[in-house]
């Protein structure tokens, strides 16, 4: 899987498959199964620290991470989150990414709009790739007031969908579009010309992201837009059965997404 063939999905509307992981065995699983994309996740501070939220992990354990995964994947586009303050500014934005894609990420994935105009600006001058992230953005859930549906009225879906359209404008590659309403993420998918990469933003988008500990049912208490594939035991399997709802669009459904 290479960067040009996300655009390629898009103009074919074929569905993006995408998963986290955090080490090199489930890495190795998950690209054998075929899936297109491994989110490196800042949601490891979740899933793999116990914290309450993202907002304790730091570079150093994303590079870490990073770099066992890329030990593990061969096949697959590996995309690596920015941790939180790290991209305070564009210096420091660069200075970091460099060492995201150094450990062996692809591409590097930070979260916000047109308040971090200097930071897209900066990566796509310097030819590194970025995926953006908008609606609900797990670094920012203290100042949002807790894990809530964004762009549920007018206002605040104008500014998510205006943000796309600028962060397109500043070279991004892909958008992550998380707890968004679904015809909110089917508008924003159909008026940019990058591909949507969707977390409890409905069918509409352009691919379909899960942590993997929600996609195995390993999560406690798992939000509204999560579906429990490991049915049979088998992680293979499980792995495999939500690339292909994925891609034939089975999942998510209405259950999994908000109006």
């Amino acid at each position: 899987m290479n960067i040009s063939d996300l655009q390629k999905f898009k103009k074919n509307g074929e569905k993006i498959t995408c998963l986290t992981a955090y080490d090199s065995s489930f890495a190795q699983i998950f690209d054998q199964c075929g899936i297109d994309i491994i989110l490196i996740g800042d949601s490891l501070g979740n899933v793999i620290k116990g914290e309450k939220n993202t907002l304790g992990v730091n570079m150093e354990q994303m590079i870490y991470h990073t770099r066992a995964v890329a030990n593990g994947a061969n096949k697959a586009l590996l995309i690596a989150d920015m941790p939180y303050q790290s991209y305070d500014s564009a210096e420091k934005t660069l200075q970091n990414a460099q060492l995201l894609m150094d450990a062996g990420a692809q591409m590097i994935k930070f979260e916000g709009g047109s308040e971090q105009q200097d930071c897209f600006e900066i990566l796509q001058k310097n030819r590194i790739p970025v995926c953006g992230h908008l609606g609900l953005q797990p670094q920012s859930v203290i100042k949002m007031g807790g894990y809530k549906v964004q762009g549920k009225d007018a206002k605040s879906a104008q500014k998510i969908l205006t943000d796309a359209k600028a962060l397109q404008n500043w070279g991004v590659q892909t958008i992550v579009l998380e707890c968004i309403p679904a015809i909110l993420a089917q508008q924003i998918s159909t008026q940019i010309q990058i591909p949507t990469i969707g977390i409890g933003a409905g069918k509409d988008c352009d691919g379909q992201v899960l942590v993997s500990y929600d996609m195995l049912g390993i999560t406690q208490n798992a939000p509204k837009f999560v579906k429990n594939f490991l049915t049979n035991g088998n992680i293979k399997s499980a792995t495999s059965d939500f690339i292909q709802a994925v891609k034939t669009s089975k999942f998510p459904t209405a259950e999994h997404s908000y109006q």
